[in-house]
């Protein structure tokens, strides 16, 4: 059984807590990892303190030299990290597979933003008592960055946070999610062996006790959190003196005219309803549907759902697989049998077998239930159709969230109402609100949180603007 050590100050190191780490699917024992405590978690933290002396001093081409070593060995070893995201996160292989390869794309475009970290001259002579003067605006890094990352996306959700972070010079101490710290180790073991200095990246699972540690320390310039809005709120009273990212839930919703590619659409809404059983905060969960294609819109999907196919997540067939535990199964039927209870109808699923809930399609639920306006984090769509674009516009606002959603209209002036009316970080146009690449500025609004990740963005919000006001005239 292969054991999995902290990283710290660039060396592997023990701790007293060992853990072994189960598969979502059937419980086998994958692997056992160190887990922190105060006194590892501190040492991270001066470790990367005292880095960040030699990593401010890099050079955008030695940052992004590193940057692209890292995106190489990705590449050489993603089967090996898709293989890890499988059996942590129970995550279809075929789906892990993509990740890593995602991830290969988040590091390679970290290595060209790192050459693009661009200041601005501006004149200052806007009085007579100014004359001669000019202002140069320059990007620097803030210094120990935070990172805590959840379980759905092991290896990708770590790099949107890393790769910004070595971009721009910064260190980082990341606490990713227990079930899956595996991959982050052998993501680690990956930036170990670049020249990014000693204690630039140090990588520490832990309980919640030694993780405030990250919250609180002075030394800790930001805190980067994607995760659950009641740990993500809670979290930033706790660093209220430090910059804050927080990316947290989604009740991500889709609206599909008249005019609407069906052929295209369904498979779109299949896809991004059911992917990784729908354990993703930009998975659709509900679909607001014109009345005009309501019975072939969903006599389609429906047959298309029926059509998944469930179990193993190593079995290379397999399209949805386990919950990441036995507790978010269970809240999705409890949810689920809450709505049927109350009216709604299933058109297909419904039930659960261990951690996994089949894919599920309710009709005729009541909007104040759970399952409809919070965010349920499980392969389960509830549909409702409407007759005016503005009425779904509106049910697309009914909800706490605001992370993206999706429209499907070849009604160039609808495509902008939604852009203007839609209260979410991201509209997409035909296409599912699933949609991500990895460039992009990503983000929310109202409960889903505040900041932007994508490469560029997230470098932004992990450096600080100074200016340089010079006068000629002395």
């Amino acid at each position: 059984m292969e054991e999995h050590k902290l990283l710290i100050n660039g060396e592997w190191r023990e701790s007293q807590d060992v853990r072994e780490i189960k598969s979502p699917y059937d419980q086998t024992v994958i692997g056992k990892v160190h887990f922190a405590g105060k006194a590892e978690t501190e040492e991270a933290v001066n470790s990367a303190h005292k880095a960040f002396e030699e990593t401010k001093k890099l050079s955008s081409y030695e940052r992004s030299q590193v940057l692209e070593k890292i995106s190489a060995e990705i590449d050489r070893r993603k089967e090996a990290l898709a293989k890890s995201i499988a059996l942590g996160a129970g995550k279809p292989i075929k789906s892990s597979r993509l990740e890593a390869e995602r991830a290969v794309s988040t590091f390679q475009i970290a290595s060209e933003e790192a050459k693009r970290i661009e200041g601005e001259i501006i004149p200052l002579d806007l009085s007579a008592q100014t004359k001669e003067r000019w202002g140069f605006i320059r990007r620097f890094p803030i210094g120990a960055i935070s990172a805590i990352t959840p379980f759905n996306f092991p290896l990708n959700l770590v790099a949107h946070k890393v790769a910004p972070a070595l971009a721009s010079g910064n260190t980082v101490i990341l606490r990713p999610s227990s079930q899956v710290s595996i991959t982050s180790v052998l993501l680690g073991d990956i930036i170990k062996e670049t020249d990014y200095p000693s204690g630039g990246m140090n990588i520490v699972p832990s309980g919640y006790e030694a993780a405030e540690i990250l919250l609180t320390d002075e030394k800790i310039k930001k805190v980067t959190f994607t995760g659950s809005p009641d740990i993500g709120w809670e979290l930033k009273k706790k660093a209220y003196k430090k910059k804050v990212t927080l990316e947290l839930g989604g009740n991500a919703a889709i609206v599909i005219e008249p005019d609407a590619n069906l052929n295209f659409a369904v498979p779109r809404t299949v896809l991004g309803a059911y992917s990784y059983a729908g354990q993703i905060c930009i998975s659709i969960q509900r679909i607001f549907l014109h009345e005009k294609i309501y019975d072939r819109f969903m006599a389609d999907f429906i047959e298309a759902t029926k059509k998944l196919k469930l179990g193993d997540p190593l079995d290379e067939d397999t399209d949805v697989g386990p919950m990441i535990n036995l507790g978010a199964a269970e809240q999705t039927e409890e949810w689920v049998n809450e709505a049927l209870e109350n009216g709604a109808r299933a058109l297909t699923g419904g039930k659960r077998d261990g951690t996994i809930y089949e894919p599920t399609i309710l009709e005729n639920v009541k909007p104040e239930l759970r399952i409809s306006w919070l965010e349920a984090f499980a392969p389960v769509v509830v549909v409702y159709p409407y007759k005016d674009f503005d009425e779904a516009l509106k049910g697309v606002n009914n909800s706490i969230y605001g992370l993206q959603a999706g429209v499907f209209t070849n009604d160039l002036n609808k495509a902008f109402r939604a852009f203007e009316v839609l209260d979410v970080g991201g509209v997409i146009i035909n296409d599912f609100p699933t949609f991500r690449i990895d460039h992009m500025p990503y983000g929310g609004i109202k409960e889903s949180g505040f900041g932007r990740e994508g490469l560029k963005y997230a470098i932004e919000e992990m450096t600080e603007m100074k200016l340089m006001a010079v006068n000629l005239k002395a």
